[in-house]
This record gives structure tokens, sequence and C-alpha cells, in this order.
């Protein structure tokens, strides 16, 4: 009977707090808005959103004056056996792991069993990074690993499907059959600059394995998850410790199932952890407190305020993100096959939200968030900006048809759906264009355009795409 109890008593306090804030949860549900709004478009409903991206569940939890003020969960955690997303339901955090485990390798440094400016080869046992010519003779830190400043390759993992063989983390580091990725290498010397690593995550999971003389997942409920009160969340791979009946499905961004229903990540570290927006608002609200001197249930003000310090650039910390010169947020977000998440938590007043889909499609997180933030008046994390669309002939969208390479191996394919294009690069998703003018479009995620550009007969001939302070063309190639 107790093992039932805590669940209970979970959900009946979850809608205690969503009747208490019944009328901002209507209005967060009802006023989603992108990172781009066309003048006069009324903002979208989550319902309306999922369907358009093709989402089968969405999960968020809301934290206002460090408390998590409501949870809720929508759609479906498995659409085929008509399974919903409630607030228990977990979801693969991803690379949001990368925060957990961030907490997991400071509590080892806390308590002195690590230093974080020593040779990580000084902490492996089972295993030592092959130091060569690229990194110049530097040796690589924890603290390199943890802030992505190790300079190493392999930026992230697939995973496998349920029933193929698992490598080992050695076997992972080596890129060894069953691994079906790259050997983690030096690409250049470390701390030099920030590049992403979830390989470099992954030798921090052995150095947690080698020092504690634990398996990873074992340490990681011992310390980090059972202290923050994450009772919910595993980092075993697979997850069986869970019951099944509270994993939710992966999709892609069809809204088609992944195969067996998720892939299994045995890079823990990086990618490994199962969990809701419930459980990561406890890691949230701790971190806050932490940071301010209030709490210490697992690292204290000192080691909190480190690891949200970014260690080389203004951005990269100690397995989290800072957003100091805008929003005043930690972060992290998360893309495994057939999942995808985002976390903000403010570094002063005890704000933040979670957001969670089972799909490839992240489109919506920003909109959801866009509306958490405009409905509590979150500072600086409302991301939102009106632009004018023009009308453009259907006869003129019919020439902007065809592929334009920006190198050999990078293609971007427009094509036209009734009266609308869109654009689609290499390995990505398809993005609806916007037409602004004439001859230049932008999409409605992220902030880029591209503009059609003729030779002298007056045929299109090659576009140019703006984004990130940079363009670069692509000739029409077909």
């Amino acid at each position: 009977m107790k093992r039932f109890l805590l669940p209970l008593l979970l959900l009946i306090q979850l809608t205690i707090y969503a009747q208490s804030d019944k009328e901002k949860i209507l209005q967060v549900e009802k006023n989603l808005v992108g990172t781009i709004q066309l003048t006069g478009e009324r903002p979208w409903t989550i319902a309306e959103r999922m369907a358009h991206y093709k989402i089968p569940g969405l999960s968020i939890a809301v934290i206002q004056n460090y408390k998590l003020i409501w949870a809720k969960g929508y759609g479906w955690a498995n659409d085929s056996l008509k399974v919903p997303v409630t607030t228990q339901t977990l979801f693969q955090a991803a690379s949001i792991s990368k925060s957990l485990n961030g907490v997991g390798v400071l509590k080892l440094v806390q308590d002195k069993k690590l230093d974080l400016y020593t040779d990580i080869n000084t902490y492996l046992t089972s295993w030592h990074f092959p130091y060569d010519s690229l990194a110049k003779g530097k040796k690589i830190t924890v603290a390199n690993l943890l802030s992505h400043t190790a300079g190493l390759t392999v930026h992230g993992f697939e995973g496998y499907r349920q029933g193929a063989p698992l490598p080992t983390v050695v076997q992972i580091l080596d890129g060894v059959k069953p691994a079906n990725s790259a050997p983690v290498r030096s690409m250049y010397e470390p701390g030099i600059k920030s590049e992403y690593s979830g390989g470099g995550t992954t030798i921090s999971q052995l150095i947690v394995m080698d020092v504690t003389h634990l398996p990873y997942a074992d340490y990681m409920k011992k310390e980090v998850l059972q202290p923050l009160g994450m009772t919910a969340s595993t980092f075993s791979q697979p997850p069986v410790d869970i019951n099944p009946a509270l994993l939710a499905t992966g999709h892609r961004g069809d809204g088609k199932p992944i195969e067996g229903n998720y892939h299994v990540y045995p890079e823990e570290a990086p990618a490994g952890l199962w969990t809701n927006p419930t459980d990561l608002a406890k890691y949230i609200i701790e971190t806050q407190l932490a940071y301010e001197g209030k709490s210490a249930k697992v690292l204290n003000q000192a080691t909190t305020t480190l690891r949200l310090t970014p260690y080389l650039d203004k951005s990269a910390a100690l397995g989290v993100f800072i957003d100091l010169d805008s929003t005043g947020y930690f972060q992290h977000g998360g893309a495994n096959e057939g999942f995808r998440c985002q976390y903000y938590g403010s570094l002063k007043d005890g704000n933040g939200v979670v957001v969670m889909v089972n799909s490839d499609n992240s489109s919506i997180l920003p909109e959801v968030i866009n509306s958490v933030s405009k409905v509590y008046g979150f500072k600086g994390l409302y991301h939102s900006t009106i632009k004018k669309s023009v009308t453009v002939p259907d006869s003129v969208l019919q020439t902007y048809i065809g592929q334009y390479a920006l190198s050999p191996a990078f293609i971007i394919t427009i094509y036209k759906e009734g009266k609308v294009i869109y654009a689609q690069a290499t390995r990505q998703g398809s993005f609806e264009m916007v037409p602004e003018t004439q001859t230049k479009f932008f999409p409605r995620e992220f902030p880029a355009y591209l503009e059609f550009t003729k030779d002298t007969t007056g045929k299109v001939n090659a576009l140019i795409l703006y984004q990130n302070g940079q363009q670069q063309e692509a000739k029409k190639i077909k």
C-alpha cells in the first residue's frame, strides 16, 4: 500500500495547484506564439500546435517563487494504445542529462574525490584517453569535459534499437563495435573554445564509474536523484527499474512511432536520463536555492556557483548553459531519437519552466515557453518578433523550386505545396518559408532568411542564406 501512496499524493497535490492557478493555465494553453509572428496573426492553442506539428504528447511544469505551481500533461504517451500523458509520464531527457551529470561529477569534486583541473587520465583506470599531436601537449581536465572545452569529437549519439547489442562505455569511447558512433578523440588542443561534445561527457561518465566503483546509474540515483527528490527518474539504460507503462513512446517528425518505442542510450551521462517536468522542476528549484545559499541537498552554494559560472566563453558552464547577457537563466535542451525537451531556471527570483515532447519536432517548445513567460511575466524569457508578409504570385514561387548547393554535401531543397514554399536542408526537417518581399523569405521557427537571386537573363540561379550574422551563397544545381 505504501508503494502507491506517494504518486497518488503527488497527483492530488498537482491537481490542487492546477485548480488554484486554473485561469493562468488556460491562458498558457491559448497564447502560443513563435519566435516570429505575422502582423494580425492570433496566438495558437497547445492543441492546435500539437496537431500542426504532429506531436503526440507534451508535458509542462511551471516554477514560480521557488515552487512548482503546476504541471500538466497533454495528448498521448502511447498513441496506438491510447495511454495519455500524465504528470508521471517519463520522457527521455536527452542532453538535459548533462545538467544532472554536472551535479553528480561536482559532488565528487565537493567531496574532494576529484579535482576539476587535473588531467583526466589521473582518474581513469579502465581506459585512458589517447592524447596525440592535436592536443599540442595540453591535458584535458574534468572542467573541460563538463564545459565542452576539451576540443573533442562526437557531438551526439543516436542510441540503439531495443534488443540490439549494447556497447560498453570503453567501446563507445574507442568507436569499437557494437558502438555505432566514432571514437572520441581530439579535434584540437583543449582550453581554446567551447565545442559541444557528448563524447567528452561520456568520458566523465567513465570517470564517475572508475572513481566510485559503482555503475553510473546507481551512483546518480544514490547521490543525485534521490537527494533531489527525483524519485520517478532513472539513468538506467534500458530503464529496467521503471514501470514500462510510464515510458513515453518516441515519435518521428511525421508522427510515426520509433521502432521499438524508443532507443536505448548506454551513453547515460550525456543522453540517458528518463524523467518528467515535475522531477526536473525539483532539480531547478534546488539549484536556485543552493545558488542563494538556502539549501544544500547535493551541492553547497560555492559548488553551485562554480557550476553556474561560464568556463571559457559567456555561455558554457559545467553541465549547463548560462544566458547572462539577455535573460539571466541557466538552461539546457535535449534531442534524442523521438524526443525533444528544454528547461529554463532563473538565476534569481526562483522562476522556471520545463517542456518535454515525445517527438522529433521541437518547434512547439519555444512557443510554449513564450506563452508561459508572457502569462507569468518571466523577464527575459519571451522571444518573439512581429513581421509583415507579402503575397507572391504562384508563377514567381514556381521559379524558386529546385536544389541549391551550399557545399557538395549540403543541399537546400525548395519545394512547393499549394501556395506555400518550403525549404529542407540535408539531414534536416522542412520549414515553411514566409515571403517578406518578392525575393526574400524567412522561416517561423528560427532567425534566418533566404534571398533568391537571378542571372542577367532573369533566371533564378542561386539563393543567399543569412543566419547568425553570416551570409552564404548556394548555387542552383537542379
